[in-house]
């Protein structure tokens, strides 16, 4: 063993993560998203809206484009196609299906689709529009069979693939009996495949009914969340981008566990971040030569011999008496681990037993997951409903992920909300909540201030009612971030300058003066003295007097001429102060710019003699 302490790792001086990052989001998957837009291109997609408002194609198009730059920025490697049907010309592999125009294929999102689909909108995009589509005549049976290929085309794996139907005709093939059987086999072989198919509806003059024909075309619910169809059709761009933005985020469990409830009763359950810390993207190292991503790779190499070791050649070692324990990494693991991982019912307590201090970090979400156990949706329903109406928080003991110690956690119930549209605000389920052990609460001296009279916090509590308003967290955007992305969209897109960005955390002044109004006058009054301004520069403090710690100055001490003329004799004038000296030295006329005591000295013994 001699000569390998000097490549042994020691384990105190590693900072091993044990409860994992929530801020970077989610396990990794098995492959990647997909998503392909298939728009109707048919002349009633174009109609304009009353008082000059976009047709339903400029709110799909603006849509679309949204997709792909949220895509950009947060999953640049999920796949993206754009699909029309119903056009004039015909685009698609091997031109074999008539009327149908593949305008993106199933590829990753960049700066160029963006530039290519801002196109399609404004003046420029209704004459393209014009030349390429709105034919009138409509397959869409054809259509699916087309992105079908699509699909069939990528040689990547794919983890979840999302196909959205964008319409605002409810019956396409006009009765063609022939046709809506087509369209609803195809249709079926997709869903076979695991593709989700969904209805994207607009508004239009005698509304929509789906049970026309897309009833049987769409995928059912995924969750019992899913509203589905029972949503009124889209009039407005920021609910068309609401129902595109809950169906195409998918939802991504950081862990799959077992609840267990006793003895042979296990609940599968996911865990979920809801709410994630938004940061800038790392910097990617780049080849100057033709700007390809590096690659790094990491090698251990042995001191002595510069040998390449190999990860069996590792160990870790703890120091104790002052002796190294050489461990094997199977020890290791076998060290850390506690139990495998799961989550363990340990019974119940009433909701004000929580308090506010126990929440320590982010908490997650709780949902079941029935694909993994059968009956696991039915009995979380009936655990959810239970603590709901009891008022009870389940305590349980967790182990995420495997090597990672125990910790305990309150399982918070938590009702479905939905607002005035029927979209879902608020899913049901629990959140999970990590409570603290015993030594991570620390019991600290509070420092004492003057208590506020009555009248000051009566006072206060006006000014807070007036600047009371409804908090929403998403209300308020990183302006750092945000900026940061609009200089990357400009430099993409060749845009002559970044869009201007408001930053919604700066507090909006007039506003508040408005609402104040003079109470914030009235309380300075009663807090603060008179003639006191808190914008000001406090005084300089004077420096204190060294006998009797005032701040007053001395006054002058004058010396007779007899004492300094007995002081120069004698010799003792070093025995005087020196604004003694100073004084004594204006009386005579002496002139002197050293402020140096001996100087002083010199130049009134000069004056009046030894």
């Amino acid at each position: 063993m001699e000569g390998w302490n000097a490549y042994y790792r020691n384990d105190e001086e590693e900072e091993e993560n044990e409860e994992g990052d929530q801020s970077g989001g989610y396990y990794k998957t098995t492959g990647r998203d997909s998503l392909v837009f298939l728009v109707d291109a048919s002349k009633e997609m174009f109609i304009k809206g009353e008082d000059g408002q976009p047709s339903n194609f400029d709110l799909t198009m603006q849509v679309v484009r949204s997709v792909y730059t949220s895509k950009i920025i947060s999953s640049y490697r999920d796949l993206v196609a754009l699909v029309f049907y119903g056009t004039e010309q015909s685009k698609n592999p091997r031109n074999s299906f008539k009327h149908v125009y593949v305008y993106h294929d199933l590829d990753e999102p960049g700066a160029k689709r963006v530039q290519e689909v801002d196109a399609l909108r404004g003046m420029k995009g209704a004459q393209l529009a014009a030349d390429t589509m709105g034919s009138g005549e409509t397959s869409l049976g054809d259509a699916l069979w087309c992105c079908s290929n699509l699909y069939s085309d990528i040689k990547l794996r794919l983890s979840h693939k999302r196909l959205m139907i964008f319409t605002c005709v409810d019956d396409p093939h006009g009765g063609d009996s022939v046709k809506d059987r087509q369209a609803r086999t195809k249709a079926s072989d997709l869903k076979d495949t695991g593709v989700v198919i969904d209805l994207m509806y607009l508004k239009k003059a005698g509304g929509f009914d789906v049970s026309h024909f897309f009833c049987d075309v769409v995928s059912p619910p995924e969750d019992e969340s899913d509203l589905g169809l029972q949503l009124e059709p889209c009039d407005k761009l920021e609910d068309l981008q609401k129902r595109v933005r809950a169906k195409e985020q998918k939802k991504r469990a950081m862990a799959r566990l077992s609840l267990c409830l006793g003895e042979g009763v296990n609940v599968a359950v996911g865990i979920y971040a809801t709410a994630v810390t938004a940061r800038k993207p790392a910097p990617i190292r780049l080849y100057r030569e033709n700007n390809e991503p590096v690659r790094s790779k990491t090698r251990t190499f042995h001191t002595q011999t510069g040998s390449i070791l190999l990860p069996g050649a590792i160990k870790k070692a703890q120091t104790y008496g002052k002796r190294q324990i050489v461990m094997e990494e199977d020890e290791v693991i076998s060290i850390k681990k506690f139990e495998d991982p799961g989550m363990y019912l340990i019974g119940f307590k009433p909701m004000e037993k929580l308090k506010v201090h126990h929440h320590i970090r982010p908490a997650v979400f709780i949902y079941p997951e029935e694909e993994d156990v059968k009956g696991s949706a039915c009995l979380f329903s009936a655990l959810l409903t239970k603590c709901s109406e009891r008022n009870l928080f389940a305590l349980c003991r967790c182990v995420i992920r495997r090597n990672s110690p125990p910790r305990f956690a309150a399982l918070v119930p938590q009702k479905e909300q939905v607002d005035e549209g029927k979209i879902q605000i608020t899913p049901p389920g629990f959140n999970m909540i990590y409570l603290p052990y015993a030594d991570d609460t620390r019991t600290l001296d509070t420092p004492q201030f003057s208590s506020a009279s009555q009248v000051q916090v009566d006072k206060m509590k006006q000014i807070v009612t007036k600047l009371r308003f409804k908090y929403r967290s998403d209300a308020f955007e990183n302006p750092v971030i945000q900026q940061h992305y609009r200089n990357l969209e400009a430099l993409a897109l060749d845009m002559m300058a970044p869009e201007d960005t408001e930053d919604l955390i700066m507090p909006k002044v007039d506003q508040i003066n408005s609402r104040v109004g003079p109470l914030a006058q009235e309380f300075k009054d009663l807090v603060y003295p008179e003639g006191y301004n808190p914008e000001s520069k406090p005084a300089a403090k004077r420096k204190l007097a060294d006998s009797g710690g005032g701040a007053e100055k001395k006054p002058k001490v004058e010396v007779s001429e007899d004492e300094l003329k007995a002081h120069a004799q004698k010799g003792t004038l070093g025995k005087l102060t020196v604004p003694v000296l100073k004084e004594a030295c204006k009386q005579y006329g002496v002139c002197t710019t050293g402020t140096k005591k001996q100087e002083l000295i010199d130049a009134l013994t000069a004056q009046l003699g030894p």
